[in-house]
């Protein structure tokens, strides 16, 4: 009985993915089909083969995944469950560009940004930087992307700028190099800590310096590498003024309840996406209420190609996850950190910083925020894993889900940047303020 038992004992996971392998004249460890397929998956979604969208590209790995048995239905749900809380905070600040980008709130507040310009265009350069920090501090680096992209560009044309791109490279620079001023700047930052997360004064105290610094080799950076184009731009100095409209104001009003909504969130150790979801959704019924049409164009131009992207992405985190590359990352992590914590963290930054371009910084944030939690290591380390994850998407156009966000809305305006166009800028913004941002994490006692 018991051999005949045994006979028909049901195969593992491990062993139902090796026979569908050997069917497929696949024959590799399902470990390693798993790392290839996630692998050629990623690159499908930065080089965008028969231009097909990003989205595209992450769930046909999923499925891949999940056609090959290399991991199970139950196992992908999982995945896409724990994108939850960022598919909430898309959706609302989706909702909330869209109503406020079809009321004129966009083209308004570019008006006054172009009077305030006064034909400099160096001036509004500096202009939407700072007001790029602004947004990305108080709303997220994922807002600076939705919300001020557009508005960034609606600028340029009422100014009868030639090419907005220098600008709109702001948005996409920005995002990242400010988002970690709080930690509301960046989803991600809750994902590094998760329960851990310091005290908001803790938090200042320690990336106070790091930040500025980001910042600031951001913006010299930039300015110095866009110097000869904004030298041959025209701005007008002749822009009207013009009036917004009631909803115009209610869609302003609801971002600005947006970023109270997220600080007051962030303050009690909330998630994001359901505060950011609601404040969004409200809004958006509020306006819709109030001129009593619209849903169907708003609920036609909002960029929902964004959430199967995301989703894709966490399905083959978790895939890779089953890999145990989670425990060599944590027990690695924790061998070096005994040895040297400086090295550790000079290392641990620059790596993530590297790793979040290669496989978007959203799954590099998960993988390297549970080592963090799993190794235990010292405040400094996981200070500068979370630079990393935060500054380190800079180099390449699908490094954060921030910068794939701002390309969506760039190619909406019919404006696009390859991804060698993007690297070659990247590479000469992103490592100044990375090495320059874990240096200052470095002196803060």
């Amino acid at each position: 009985m018991v051999g005949h038992a045994s006979h028909h004992r049901r195969p593992t996971p491990r062993q139902k993915a090796e026979k569908r392998l050997s069917m497929l004249a696949l024959p590799m460890p399902p470990h390693l089909a798993t790392w290839i397929i996630a692998g050629l998956a990623t690159l499908g979604v930065i080089v965008r083969p028969f231009a097909w969208p990003e989205a595209v590209w992450a769930v046909l790995g999923a499925l891949a995944l999940l056609v090959l048995g290399l991991i199970s239905p139950a196992t992908a749900w999982e995945g896409v469950a724990k994108g939850t809380d960022v598919y909430l905070f898309l959706i609302g600040m989706m909702l909330l560009a869209e109503i406020a980008r079809k009321e004129g709130l966009f083209d308004w507040l570019a008006r006054i940004a172009a009077r305030k310009a006064k034909g400099s265009a160096t001036r509004l350069f500096l202009l939407v930087y700072v007001v790029g920090t602004v947004v990305t501090v108080f709303l997220s680096n994922d807002a600076c992307a939705v919300v001020l992209t557009p508005a960034v560009y609606a600028a340029t044309k009422a100014a009868k700028v030639e090419n907005p791109l220098p600008y709109l490279f702001i948005c996409a620079f920005i995002a990242n190099a400010a988002s970690f001023v709080l930690p509301i700047s960046n989803p991600a930052n809750l994902v590094v800590y998760a329960t851990h997360m310091p005290p908001l004064v803790q938090w200042l105290a320690r990336f106070a310096l790091p930040s500025a610094l980001a910042i600031l080799a951001t913006y010299v950076v930039l300015r110095l590498t866009q110097n000869a184009v904004l030298k041959t731009q025209t701005v007008a100095t002749d822009v009207e003024a013009s009036a917004l409209s009631g909803t115009g104001k209610v869609a302003g009003a609801g971002i600005v309840a947006t970023a109270g909504v997220l600080i007051a969130a962030s303050a009690y150790g909330l998630e994001l996406g359901l505060p950011t979801f609601l404040a969004g959704l409200a809004t958006t019924l509020l306006v819709l209420a109030i001129k009593r049409s619209g849903a169907v164009e708003v609920i036609k131009d909002v960029s929902w190609s964004v959430l199967p992207l995301v989703a894709g992405l966490f399905v083959l985190v978790e895939a890779l996850e089953k890999t145990g590359v989670l425990k060599t990352i944590a027990d690695t992590l924790k061998a070096i950190a005994h040895g040297s914590p400086t090295e550790a963290a000079w290392g641990g930054g620059v790596l993530v910083a590297v790793l979040c371009n290669v496989v978007n910084n959203l799954p590099a944030g998960l993988i390297a925020g549970a080592a963090v939690q799993a190794a235990d290591v010292s405040e400094k380390i996981a200070g500068a894993i979370l630079i990393g994850i935060d500054v380190g998407p800079n180099l390449s156009v699908t490094g954060s889900l921030a910068t794939i966000l701002w390309l969506t809305a760039i190619r909406r305006e019919g404006e696009d940047v390859s991804f060698w166009r993007f690297l070659k800028l990247g590479a000469l913004v992103m490592p100044p303020a990375l090495l320059l941002a874990l240096a200052g994490l470095l002196l803060v006692p």
